[in-house]
This record gives structure tokens, C-alpha cells and sequence, in this order.
């Protein structure tokens, strides 16, 4: 059984003390497709490690999240156009717009994801969208640039079925991971009315661990929470599960 965590950041501190182990559990329970979405500049080198290491099972996106455009948003940006333009990248992402924590800088930040939504049309590269208390926000960009160029994965998706709907008609898959199993995520309310074809797992590890792990540190082989919670809702095995939703990752990544 071959599962796809499309979103999670290996890179992160919170996994310095083992995370060579923490990998390895993720890839002996199955979890052998390891999706890296970038933040910023100051992690990149890390990425590269990463890859390095584990060059079967970990692929690399190039991108500026939206809580990191700041007042060098000009600078890092540029890094990343550097970088797009000198290897391969599997995804633009994460990329988007996050007004839970400053409203302040919503200009600057529409602007990043505009650019950097062109940067993955040119490359041909899915985006990997980030959306916190922004909805609207992100929708009136899309609807600005949809064609049949753009297309990507809405990452941890927490909106409402309208919402999904119309992400989807972006052209964009729904990234369910950890929220899908708490009591109150209420995605999994209506998740049964959006065809599974439209679905890929992740888990944002070390972030947004699921049920029983909630609070804890998050980890790629939690994804087993999640494919089986998704078994659940969409009344099929956990294989049927990570072949399907191993598939539709293939079809956004392009491998």
C-alpha cells in the first residue's frame, strides 16, 4: 500500500532530535511519498538535506508562505524566481494568503500569491494554496486566474461544502489531513458529498496531528488517522483509499 502525505514539513525543528527515525516510521508504515512545501528562504538549505537523504521518497516545492511576505517580501521572492528557474520543483506552494494573524500586509500579500501563481503557469507546476480566515480573499484571485493553467491542491481544507465546490472548480484537489478527524472540523460532515477523486491526504506534520494524537507533535505516519478516517466517511478499505488518493497526488504532481 503506497500512501502520499502531499503536505509536510520534514524540515521543521520541532523534528531535530530525530528526524531521520521520524521519516523512516513514516516510510515503514507505507507512507513512501513525501511532498516538502517551502516557507522560506532560511529553510531551503534544509530542504536540500532533506532530499539528499532521502531521495526515493521526498520531492520539493519552491515558494514564499504567506505569513513570511514581510517587509524583504521583494528579496525572497527573488529567491525563489532563482530557484525556479535553476532546478525542478514539483509545486509552487505554499503560497497564498493567511489574515489570521495580520490583515496588515493583505496587499503584499495578495500581490506574492498573483506573482508567484504566474511564476507555476510559466513552469507548468501546480500551486499549493495556504488559506486562513481568507476565503474570499483567495477566491477573487483564482476566479482572476483560472484557466487550464492553473491547478494545484487547496491545502488543509477546513472551509464549508460551497466553499470546497468551489474550490474545486479551480481546478484544485482538497488536502484533508488531521482536521477531518476532530469532533469539531465539521469537514467530515459533508466531506461524503465531494467525490473522492477530489482528494489527497496530508498531514502539515508537525502541525495539526490527528485524533488521538491532537496537541501533540504531528508526524508523517499520523496519516494513518486520516486514511482511516476517510475510509470511514467514504464507506471503502484504507487500500482503496491510498490508491485513489496516491493517484489523484500523481495527477497533480505529475509523478
Amino acid at each position: 500500500m503506497i500512501i502520499t502525505d502531499t503536505h509536510t514539513h520534514l524540515y521543521s525543528d520541532q523534528f531535530s532530535e530525530d528526524r531521520d527515525e521520524m521519516i523512516q516510521r513514516a516510510i515503514d508504515a507505507g507512507v513512501t511519498r513525501l511532498f516538502i512545501p517551502a516557507v522560506d528562504s532560511t529553510f531551503f538549505d534544509a530542504m536540500l538535506d532533506l532530499e539528499k537523504a532521502f531521495p526515493d521518497h521526498t520531492f520539493l516545492m519552491m515558494g514564499l508562505h504567506p505569513t513570511h511576505v514581510k517587509e524583504n517580501a521583494a528579496e525572497e521572492l527573488a529567491f525563489v524566481k532563482k530557484w525556479l528557474d535553476k532546478r525542478n520543483f514539483y509545486a509552487v506552494g505554499e503560497i497564498g494568503i493567511d489574515l489570521y494573524w495580520d490583515k496588515t500586509l493583505l496587499k503584499q500579500q495578495q500581490q506574492a500569491f498573483k506573482t508567484q501563481i504566474h511564476w507555476a503557469k510559466e513552469k507548468n507546476l501546480p500551486i499549493i494554496i495556504h488559506c486562513r480566515d481568507a476565503f474570499d480573499e483567495i477566491f477573487e484571485i483564482l476566479e482572476e486566474e483560472k484557466d487550464d493553467k492553473l491547478f494545484g491542491i487547496f491545502h488543509c481544507f477546513s472551509g464549508n461544502l460551497e466553499q470546497a465546490k468551489k474550490a474545486i472548480s479551480y481546478n484544485m484537489k482538497l488536502g484533508i489531513g488531521g482536521v477531518v478527524t476532530f469532533k469539531n472540523g465539521k469537514i467530515d460532515q459533508f466531506l461524503n458529498e465531494i467525490a473522492i477523486e477530489h482528494i489527497v491526504l496530508e498531514t502539515d506534520a508537525p502541525y495539526l496531528a490527528p485524533t488521538p494524537f491532537r496537541g501533540k507533535r504531528n508526524e508523517s505516519s499520523f496519516i494513518i488517522n486520516v486514511l482511516e478516517k476517510l475510509a470511514d466517511i467514504y464507506k471503502l478499505t484504507p487500500q482503496e483509499i491510498a490508491e485513489i488518493t496516491t493517484q489523484n497526488s500523481k495527477n497533480v504532481f505529475g509523478i
